[in-house]
């Protein structure tokens, strides 16, 4: 069975939802995000909290169900071999897009918008987010008002990534015509309050604080949306957010409750609100930067040009710091249920798992020191190891987040026993998973040794995930700072196995060439996974058609959330 047919021989609807009253009848929908959203174009930043606020607006072709099943949203079906939407030498896909949809302004939306978004994403200088969705892609071309065709530069299996899923959009030709290439990032009003075909449109947004929606009354969907307006409140901590659906009631929703599992157990008893969770591909992980960090490198600091890590470019010490952590101490304390220790940046599904990594299961401190000392690392007076003058000491930056702080201590003290000193710092939420190119502190700018943080991949085919660690992903000032390559990891055989994995099918073939992209990415320990984490979410017990998608953005579907009655 081809890898396509797979991954879309499951119903492709949803559950048809109770007759409602008149849509906007329930209200003010009231949802916290304690990071804040910076932008309201999920092509300047790929990250959760721009892209599920953007989902309430702008839609992909596609999407990704609970299951992680395709689903067709602006397309009218999803295209497959058997139905004649993938051609016979997988080079092409076409979409047939849905009839009669228009953009919030009343005007009609067309293949014509499809084509520009692609356009506008892969222009030269755009420093956009989702570049990489576009990869081997030749040329998108409307064949007429309500058809695309999507032509690949050699045989592609897997053709469900451009404009599938709410990190590729479709944005409005007409509104962004003016926003190519270098511009990208300074169209503020268009960035800022974006014209969608979703159920909700922009009435008010302040960066780094709070989304105002109101109903999108030219929406395809009669009845729906059922809220007349959406508040996404952001900033604060996962414990305030906690306490506003758990306790007071003050919100509908409360997004990303990393807490404590006792904390969480207890907040969960008052009986006011419900968890709502799911496991997909999440894995906490730390990530090392190959580059130097240095402040005095100036504009080449964190870049390729600016040459490699002086501590962190040997493997030996980036495996020593991997061999001396406890995954299970860390995942049992802070994570409870919702999380297990890990080994692979692909922990799910099941076909993909690879086992030759398992020995980081339980630490080796002695290995860890004894790679130390094969790296010319030796312990010093004050038990900080040195070489050369320098002292092992890296810096360690995170989000700022209860859970965070204490993994953060925790390494320090695992990493203490091997004579590596280690500063802490940590950032606001909402900076550090920003796309602003003149701030220091995102993640993509990654001035420091080493940063922590989640990402899971969309759906549950693993290509487009492991193309997130290719060469061309790499963060820098020609891409304003884009990418998602945030170790600066750039291995020739490592994007020779993404090519060769495009043009692979067949299932277990494909399995087969994921494992081997995570044993090299694991096995670089450029990247190290932590723990495989559960998406754990509150919501009210009045609020109702609530469903985890942890293959999709989490906000998927609230066009069908509803007041219960």
């Amino acid at each position: 069975m081809s890898m396509a047919k797979f991954l879309t021989t499951a119903a492709l609807a949803l559950l048809p939802f109770a007759a409602h009253a008149e849509r906007g009848s329930d209200g003010d929908l009231k949802i916290l995000y304690w990071q804040a959203a910076s932008t309201l174009n999920p092509y300047l930043s790929g990250i959760g909290k721009e892209v599920d606020a953007a989902a309430l607006i702008v839609e992909p072709l596609a999407r990704f169900n609970p299951q992680g099943t395709l689903l067709p949203l602006l397309a009218a079906e999803i295209p497959t071999r058997e139905n004649g939407g993938i051609s016979a030498d997988t080079t092409m896909i076409t979409w047939k897009l849905r009839p009669g949809v228009t953009w919030a302004d009343g005007s009609a939306f067309t293949a014509k918008d499809v084509v520009f978004t692609w356009k506008y994403c892969t222009a030269p200088g755009a420093g956009c987010a989702a570049s990489n969705s576009f990869d081997g892609v030749k040329d998108i071309v409307a064949k007429d008002e309500l058809t695309i065709e999507i032509q690949f530069a050699q045989p592609t299996p897997y053709p469900y990534v451009p404009f599938v899923s709410s990190t590729t959009p479709v944005l409005q030709e007409a509104q962004f015509k003016d926003c190519m290439g270098a511009k990208i990032a300074s169209c503020t009003a268009q960035n800022f309050a974006p014209i969608g075909t979703g159920p909700y449109k922009v009435k008010e947004f302040k960066p780094n604080d709070v989304v105002i929606y109101t109903m999108n009354t030219a929406y395809r969907e009669a009845g729906k949306p059922h809220f007349s307006s959406v508040t996404i409140k952001g900033g604060g901590d996962p414990m305030s957010s906690a306490r506003a659906v758990f306790e007071t009631g003050e919100t509908d929703y409360a997004w990303n409750l990393m807490l404590a599992p006792d904390v969480m157990a207890k907040l969960a008893s008052t009986g006011k609100a419900r968890p709502v969770t799911a496991h997909g591909t999440m894995v906490e992980f730390l990530f090392l930067n190959l580059t130097d960090p240095s402040s005095d490198l100036g504009d080449k600091r964190s870049t390729v040009a600016g040459g490699p890590n002086k501590i962190l470019s040997d493997i030996r010490v980036r495996k020593a710091l991997s061999l001396a952590v406890d995954r299970a101490e860390i995942a049992e304390v802070l994570y409870g249920d919702q999380g297990k220790s890990s080994c692979n940046v692909v922990p799910a599904p099941a076909q993909y798992v690879s086992t030759a990594n398992d020995g980081c299961l339980k630490p080796n401190v002695a290995a860890a020191k004894a790679l130390l000392d094969e790296a010319g690392w030796k312990p010093g007076a004050d038990g900080i190891r040195e070489k050369g003058g320098q002292k092992l000491r890296l810096s360690f930056l995170t989000s700022t987040s209860s859970v965070r702080q204490d993994t953060q201590a925790m390494l320090k003290e695992y990493w203490k026993a091997l004579g590596v000193a280690v500063d802490l710092r940590n950032v606001s939420a909402s900076v550090f998973f920003g796309g602003d190119a003149g701030n220091p502190d995102t993640r993509q700018k990654f001035y420091a040794d080493i940063e922590m943080y989640t990402d899971n991949s969309k759906g549950l085919d693993q290509e487009p995930y492991l193309n997130k660690w290719t060469c061309a992903a790499i963060p820098s000032p020609a891409t304003q700072w884009q990418g998602s390559n945030m170790p600066r990891y750039c291995s020739q055989d490592y994007d020779g196995l993404s090519k060769t994995l495009r043009k692979t099918d067949g299932a277990e073939a494909r399995a087969e060439l994921t494992r081997k992209m995570n044993d090299m990415l694991v096995q670089s320990y450029s990247v190290i996974p932590l723990v495989h984490r559960g998406n754990i979410s509150g919501a009210t017990k009045s609020l109702a058609g609530v469903a985890m998608n942890p293959w999709d953005s989490e906000l998927w579907d609230v066009g069908n959330w509803s007041r219960a009655k």
